[in-house]
């Protein structure tokens, strides 16, 4: 580094307070849309943390930062930029503030390579963190209107026929099923990606979002609106490299370590399970609903779905820990009217309509209704 003279050196100082003050600043922008928009604990930590290794980093030399403030010789201060004092939007706050906590920290790792050796590198490092912060509030924003009223997925397999395939896909497309997803190990390559192509020509136009398990190479070929992961399939980057922007990624989750990273990576939704035994799927340790109660008191905001065993006779002990979103297999897809069976889960999902149920809810689907009826009973009781 180049010795400075004294007036020099208080310009770098008045450089890295400005620029500072601005980091800090935006960070807490984000960090409070974080908290009270998106209700996402994982980015308003990482915005926190940011935020004081900000100042930690600068402590040392806060006396000269305050020295080199010198407002009224200050002639940015009566600078203005066009639309600077407009927002038309909680999300335009949001990423406004993104965006100039980057360039305030560019100008951080810059200077502060003529102050101290080994700031710029500390800086860069915020800087990237930022921008992927700023990415995750992003895709967050994308997500949410997708996702947030969305209550019921239902799991699929191929079925034993193409026929038989489409009369199931019509059939829970027709109960409006929030989220289907597409999940068959047996199958070859090319005939799952068949049926998953046939999926997307059936739910295409509709309310119904479309899940490819496992595989966002299949997802993408076919358009799917995105992917479910396990946790030994392709890491949340690797699947977003192969899927177009914008596609949702969803993780299972059986801890609350699996769950922090799954958030820390990203996440659109979680899966969260298994919280009885399935007749899908086999496990040796079952979280159970212990699991779904600590997830919500542990990451409110994101939408996550309680998985395994779930039915309409169970259903009041999920809804009693707080979770109001489920994935099921069999309780549908094993039903004798499948739609019927979906409609009804779907009823003890929501609050009760003013009017009661609707006619479109009726129609053959009395017993099932009455069996939601009784689940919404019995969480009301307890």
């Amino acid at each position: 580094m180049s010795p400075f003279d004294p007036n020099e050196q208080r310009t770098v100082f008045r450089i890295l307070d400005a620029n500072a003050n601005r980091a800090v600043e935006g960070m807490r922008v984000i960090e409070d849309f974080a908290r009270f928009v998106l209700e996402d604990r994982a980015i308003a930590a990482e915005a926190k943390a940011i935020r004081h290794e900000i100042c930690a980093l600068l402590a040392p030399s806060l006396d000269h930062l305050l020295a080199g403030r010198d407002l009224p010789h200050d002639v940015g201060t009566q600078i203005d930029a066009p639309g600077e004092y407009h927002r038309d939007s909680l999300a335009s706050v949001a990423k406004a503030s993104g965006k100039r906590v980057e360039q305030a920290l560019r100008c951080l790792e810059e200077y502060s390579k003529l102050q101290r050796e080994g700031w710029g590198e500390q800086f860069e490092a915020m800087r990237y963190r930022v921008y992927a912060l700023n990415q995750q509030v992003a895709r967050r924003l994308h997500r949410k209107p997708r996702l947030a009223d969305c209550r019921l997925c239902v799991l699929v397999d191929g079925a034993r026929s193409s026929t038989d395939f489409e009369r199931l896909v019509t059939e829970l497309v027709a109960a409006e099923v929030d989220l289907l997803q597409l999940r068959d190990k047996s199958l070859p390559d090319r005939a799952l990606l068949e049926r998953v192509r046939q999926a997307r020509r059936l739910t295409r136009s509709t309310s119904t979002l479309l899940i490819v398990n496992d595989r966002p190479d299949l997802a993408r070929l076919a358009d799917a609106d995105g992917v479910q992961l396990g946790q030994g399939d392709l890491s949340i980057a690797d699947a977003r490299s192969l899927l177009p922007e914008g596609a949702i990624v969803g993780v299972s989750t059986h801890s609350l370590p699996e769950l922090e990273r799954a958030l820390r990576d990203g996440a659109d939704y979680v899966g969260c399970g298994p919280v009885f035994p399935s007749q899908t799927k086999e496990f040796e340790h079952f979280p159970g609903l212990e699991y779904l109660g600590a997830v919500q008191s542990a990451v409110p905001g994101i939408p996550a779905f309680a998985i395994g065993g779930i039915t309409l006779e169970n259903l009041s002990q999920v809804l009693e820990t707080g979770f109001s979103r489920i994935a099921v297999g069999q309780a549908v897809i094993g039903a004798v009217q499948p739609g019927c069976a979906a409609r009804a889960l779907r009823q003890a999902l929501l609050p009760p309509p003013r009017n009661g149920i609707s006619a479109s809810d009726q129609g053959g689907c009395a017993r099932t209704q009455a069996a939601a009826g009784a689940a919404k009973g019995s969480k009301n009781e307890a």
